[in-house]
C-alpha cells in the first residue's frame, strides 16, 4: 500500500511543488491549505492528474481544534499516515525590532513554532511505536534565517525558524527508538511569492548575487530535499538540518 503524506500549507510555493513531486513517487497525499480553496483545487487536480490519491482539507494549521479535526479527515480517508511535512508558515512586513508589536510577535510564534508542534504531537500518536505505529517521518520547513538571523529585516520570523530547529532536534532524540525520523529543510532565497508578505516581492532578484551559486532556488530544489529526507533513502537521518540555500 502506497505511503501516506500529509503537507501543511500545500497549495503554494514550497508546499505545491513537494505535492506535485511526492504525487510522481507513488504518495497519497493529504492537502492541507488555511484559505485559498481555487489554489488548492488546483494543486489537488494536478496531484490527481498524475495518478495520486489525494484529498484537500482546510484548517488553520495553527489552532489546535482544527489540527484534531484535520488529522480526523486524514485518519477517516487513509487510516495511516507514513510522512508529515510541517510546510506552513508565515512573515510580516519588513522592519527592525523596534517597529513590532507583540501582536505581530505572538502570532509569528504561534504560527511558525505552535502550530508545527501541534500537527508533530497527532503525527507521532500516529507513527510511533509506542503508540502502536509502524514508524514515519517528519520534515519541519524551517529557513537558512534561522542560521542569519535576518537583521532590519524580521529577525522574529528568524527567532521561531531558530526555535523549530531546536523543536527539530530534540524531538528526533525524544523519538528516534520509537521509528520516527525528525529532520529539517532549511531554505535560502527562493523563487516563491512568500517574499510578498515581507513586503518585497523582488526580494530574490535583489539578493541573488551575494548567493555564492549566484542564483535563487526555485520550490522544486526544496521539495526534491524533502522528498529525500521523508524517503528511506534518508534512514539513518534524524536531527539533521539541511540547507538548501546555494551555499549561504
Amino acid at each position: 500500500m502506497n505511503k501516506v503524506m500529509l503537507i501543511t500549507g500545500a497549495t503554494r510555493g514550497i508546499g505545491a511543488a513537494t505535492a506535485l513531486l511526492a504525487a510522481r513517487e507513488g504518495y497519497r497525499l493529504c492537502l492541507n491549505y488555511h484559505a485559498d480553496q481555487q489554489a488548492a483545487e488546483q494543486v489537488l487536480e494536478a496531484v490527481r492528474q498524475l495518478g495520486a490519491e489525494a484529498i484537500a482539507v482546510r484548517a488553520d494549521a495553527s489552532d489546535e481544534q482544527q489540527i484534531s479535526q484535520l488529522f480526523a479527515q486524514l485518519d477517516q480517508r487513509f487510516g495511516r499516515l507514513d510522512v508529515l511535512v510541517n510546510n506552513a508558515g508565515t512573515t510580516d512586513l519588513q522592519s527592525r525590532l523596534e517597529g513590532m508589536d507583540q501582536a505581530r510577535l505572538l502570532r509569528m510564534m504561534n504560527i511558525n513554532v505552535v502550530g508545527p508542534m501541534l500537527c508533530a504531537r497527532q503525527a507521532l500518536l500516529r507513527m510511533s511505536q509506542r503508540h502502536g505505529g509502524e514508524g514515519g517521518s517528519i520534515v519541519n520547513v524551517s529557513s537558512l534565517a534561522a542560521r542569519l538571523g535576518s537583521p532590519g529585516e524580521y529577525v522574529d520570523y528568524a527567532a521561531s525558524k531558530g526555535a523549530l530547529d531546536t523543536f527539530t532536534i530534540g524531538l528526533s532524540k525524544e523519538l528516534a527508538g520509537e521509528g520516527v525520523r525528525v529532520n529539517a529543510v532549511r531554505p535560502g532565497l527562493i523563487n516563491t511569492g512568500f517574499h510578498q508578505l515581507s513586503g518585497d516581492g523582488e526580494r530574490v532578484s535583489k539578493l541573488q548575487a551575494g548567493v555564492p551559486m549566484g542564483r535563487g532556488g526555485e520550490a522544486e530544489e526544496v521539495a526534491q530535499a524533502i522528498l529525500w529526507l521523508a524517503s528511506d533513502k534518508a534512514s539513518y537521518c534524524t536531527g539533521s538540518l539541511l540547507d538548501v540555500g546555494g551555499g549561504r
